[in-house]
């Protein structure tokens, strides 16, 4: 118990500097994309006093560690700036927001698993069979098909054709089924391969051999011995593909109006508040720092001989 409390506490530690780099990068961002967001936000037919009053609402016209110091100070007191025309602060639109990119992440992270598992381990226990010639088949066309693609054909098919699904938007638990599985099948599709590749692994280890010379039924050897034994890499590539499911969200959730964080980043660019692009920036990347993290403890459950640094 006192390794696992010293092994957090580390991990704690390590986020600090991780989250510093983070926050630091997201305010630079407005200050390295060429062009003038003060202007892009008056507009060009803006008179200069205009133009100057935004400027100094948003504390652009401070020296530029003034306004780091203010952005830092800002963050940690709960204040992340304010719409200068709706005045609406940016820490209340992304809260609204964050519940449902999450909501889509989990699921279609949940259906990726559901997936990946049953049908890796079908084809590693049938090598070279049909069934691993399909599953092999099905990976190249999950990565292959972008979400921006796969989107509208899973709508016209469930949706407009079959009409078993909501189109788009967001209410119900169904609403949920084509957004999760859209954002779901490259990861499902890496997962099947990696889930594959580690139990045959694991299926020449001398336990399996042993497991086997004993009686055990062979459904209880691979999923409660090899499967066990072969989780960490699936857990490893489902961690760092968190993140990239929080990327992908971002034009998941345009193509289904999903009301979560990606779309919001969409809208704030268009409506050119650069404080919410920060904010939403910010959040998708402490979300993926904080699910690594729990990756790496995870591990020390899976394998208790694991020394997380």
């Amino acid at each position: 118990m006192r390794g696992l409390a010293f092994t957090l506490a580390k991990r704690l530690l390590i986020i600090i500097p991780v989250m510093a780099a983070v926050v630091t990068l997201v305010f630079l961002l407005i200050h390295i994309v060429p062009g003038d967001p003060v202007r892009q936000l008056v507009g060009e037919n803006a008179t200069e006093e205009q133009y100057q009053a935004v400027k100094a609402e948003l504390g652009l016209n401070k020296p530029l560690i003034t306004q780091y110091t203010d952005y830092w100070q800002g963050l940690l007191r709960g204040d992340w700036g304010t719409n200068p025309i709706t005045k609406e602060p940016v820490l209340k639109r992304i809260s609204a927001r964050y519940p449902a990119t999450i909501a889509l992440a989990l699921a279609a992270m949940l259906l990726a698993i559901a997936i990946s598992i049953p049908l890796g381990v079908t084809a590693a226990t049938h090598r070279g069979s049909a069934i691993d010639s399909a599953s092999t088949l099905l990976a190249l066309l999950g990565i292959s098909l972008p979400g921006f693609a796969l989107g509208p054909l899973l709508m016209l098919i469930f949706s407009v054709e079959l009409g078993l699904t909501p189109v788009s938007g967001a209410g119900s638990p169904a609403h949920l089924i084509l957004p999760a599985l859209t954002l779901g099948a490259a990861m499902s599709a890496i997962l099947t391969r990696i889930v594959r590749s580690s139990v045959l692994e694991e299926l020449n280890e001398d336990y399996v051999r042993t497991a086997r010379a004993k009686g055990l039924p062979e459904r209880t050897v691979i999923y409660k011995h090899v499967l066990k034994n072969g989780l960490i890499p699936v857990v490893t590539v489902i961690g760092l593909q968190f993140g990239v499911l929080l990327a992908g969200a971002i034009i998941t959730e345009r193509v289904f109006s999903w009301p979560g964080v990606g779309s919001l980043l969409i809208d704030s660019i268009s409506e050119r508040d650069y404080k919410l692009t920060q904010g939403c920036i910010l959040v998708i990347a402490a979300t993926y720092v904080l699910v690594n993290t729990m990756t790496d403890l995870l591990y020390r459950f899976l394998d208790p001989r694991i020394k997380v640094d």
